[in-house]
């Protein structure tokens, strides 16, 4: 696994743990030799990780819209800064340079990117493994939620295990150097179930 790419909050948030966990997972990639992929901002949550990656002498490539560059929030500093015409270039450009995907305390704007990340694996568009960071429970209302859908028969149970869930940085690493994405026909079970079964 060369690179990893992490979604997190342009926002500190309200806790000091979120900028904690985002700088454990820093070193924790920078001492495994792997790169961090990120949104290219100064701000927030998203700065504590790139910033401390590059204290500790790891590869940090920021992508980032013009749009955000016009408004000032790029991390200029970085020795890799690619600037893209969109948010849509941002999140291939992101994808095509990662190994994996892990999403940290953020927003709208996080999620929606480890949503996509994970339906992309759930529909076979690449077997990169997607893990959340669960610092201080803060993704409970969502795996809750997700848990919900599944006992809804929207999400196959198995591809809801494609997403790693830990709350600590080694061990969701760990996690990640032993996954092996699933082989999960979603067509022919939606069909079956439209249909009556099960």
């Amino acid at each position: 696994m060369r690179r990893v790419c992490v979604f997190c909050g342009s926002s500190v948030g309200a806790r000091p743990e979120y900028r904690e966990a985002a700088r454990a997972l820093a070193w924790a990639l920078t001492r495994r030799g792997i790169g961090l992929v990120y949104g290219g901002s100064r701000v927030g949550v998203m700065y504590e990780i790139a910033a401390t990656a590059l204290e500790a002498g790891g590869e940090v490539i920021g992508v980032i819209p013009q749009e955000l560059v016009d408004k000032d929030v790029a991390f200029t500093g970085l020795s890799d800064l690619r600037i893209v015409g969109s948010m849509h270039e941002r999140k291939a450009l992101m994808a095509e340079l990662s190994d994996g995907f892990i999403a940290l305390p953020g927003g709208l704007g996080t999620i929606e990117e480890l949503l996509e990340v994970l339906t992309w694996a759930q529909l076979g568009l690449h077997k990169k493994p997607c893990g959340l960071l669960n610092v201080c429970q803060y993704f409970d209302a969502l795996v809750g939620f997700l848990d919900h859908a599944v006992g809804q028969r929207f999400i196959k149970p198995e591809h809801l295990g494609m997403l790693l869930i830990e709350e600590d940085p080694e061990a969701l690493l760990a996690r990640f150097g032993r996954y092996h994405a699933p082989s999960v026909d979603k067509t022919g079970w939606a069909l079956g179930l439209a249909e009556g079964g099960s």
